[in-house]
């Protein structure tokens, strides 16, 4: 396994990772999206501290759009079924290698990712089929906190955890985040 004292870019899976996997749908289509704030503040932390975020998600919705522009995040691939060539262009596009590279993901359609980035990590609630092929299998479920975890274990192995831990290591990085 690669060590997470190495990464430089964490590419997330959205529906399953970010959400609970749940989707509300109206007569217009997709209505709501759940969304953890503690996974958003884990999102701005890591930019916060240098590593970059990307989101990589076979679904594109007006909704997540709106989130990925709330947060920040300036790399994203959206509407990609072919997450190893998204995974690819997203690395390029971070100027990153692979060994450098953390996919968070929960399902099937996240197997070619997990065989192509440094460090594969599947939420807690992950089939169990996906578990066994991650190299990394995290306590929290999807849309509960999944992606925060990953964040605080990437910030604490590279130094980094007063980020999160202490006030004055959160202050020092408050004004660096993306409002």
């Amino acid at each position: 396994m690669n060590s997470l004292s190495k990464i430089k870019l964490v590419i997330t899976d959205v529906d399953g990772v970010l959400t609970d996997g749940s989707l509300y749908y109206s007569e217009n289509g997709e209505a709501l999206k759940y969304f953890n704030v503690k996974d958003g503040l884990g999102i701005k932390m890591l930019l916060a501290c240098g590593i970059q975020v990307a989101v990589l998600s076979g679904g594109d919705t007006p909704i997540l759009r709106r989130r990925i522009q709330d947060l920040g995040i300036p790399l994203f691939q959206l509407g990609k079924m072919s997450k190893r060539q998204a995974c690819l262009d997203l690395m390029a596009a971070a100027n990153v290698t692979p060994e450098e590279t953390a996919f968070l993901g929960d399902d099937t359609l996240d197997l070619p990712a997990f065989e192509i980035c440094g460090l594969a990590v599947a939420v807690g609630d992950a089939f169990d089929y996906i578990k066994c092929q991650a190299d990394l299998v995290l306590k929290q479920e999807g849309g509960k906190g999944a992606f925060r975890e990953l964040s605080d274990m990437i910030l604490k192995a590279q130094g980094k955890e007063g980020v999160y831990a202490t006030a004055d290591g959160f202050m020092q990085v408050v004004n660096q985040m993306v409002q």
